[in-house]
């Protein structure tokens, strides 16, 4: 489980398969500490292509998702919709600046614009303005629209690390 930014600014525990070594935060911080390429672009994504944190098998569960399929339960239980921004860690909720606000309206969703443009590939400032749109833009057939794209997605392996 991990802590992650709902509704109304509330925190949950979003549930996920582990896929990263225990102690992964303090590794990520130091790793950042010595290496100012790393540092560069976990700044830009809040990702990093090569982790050192992800475990062997958590580089397969995340290739093919895997590691996203408990969060259904987070659904059944209400804290996640299927469809909706992607819920943030309370760490980058500074880093959300003036978008905090409107993307904390709605509950996280399991997939929206992020996932089906590219989910790693996208920089952090291209994901809060996907989830805009996504705000903005909302409908049924849209979300619609976003399952199918995101199936497709999970099927082909494409944008995971």
């Amino acid at each position: 489980m991990q802590e992650r930014i709902g509704k109304d600014g509330k925190t949950f525990k979003m549930y996920k398969y582990r896929s990263m070594v225990i102690g992964a935060d303090e590794i990520l911080f130091e790793y950042l500490k010595e290496n100012e390429e790393a540092r560069e672009e976990y700044s830009k994504y809040k990702k990093l292509k090569k982790d050192p944190r992800t475990t062997i098998i958590g580089k397969f569960i995340r290739k093919t998702s895997i590691d996203e399929f408990p969060q259904f339960i987070n659904v059944i239980k209400g804290e996640m919709s299927l469809v909706g921004p992607r819920p943030y860690l309370p760490r980058e909720k500074e880093d959300m600046g003036e978008y905090y606000t409107y993307i904390t309206e709605l509950k996280p969703g399991l997939t929206g614009y992020w996932q089906i443009a590219g989910r790693s590939d996208v920089t952090f400032e291209d994901r809060l303005k996907m989830d805009m749109k996504y705000i903005n833009d909302r409908s049924l057939k849209l979300d619609c629209i976003l399952l199918l794209k995101t199936g497709i997605k999970v099927f082909k392996r494409r944008g995971a690390i």
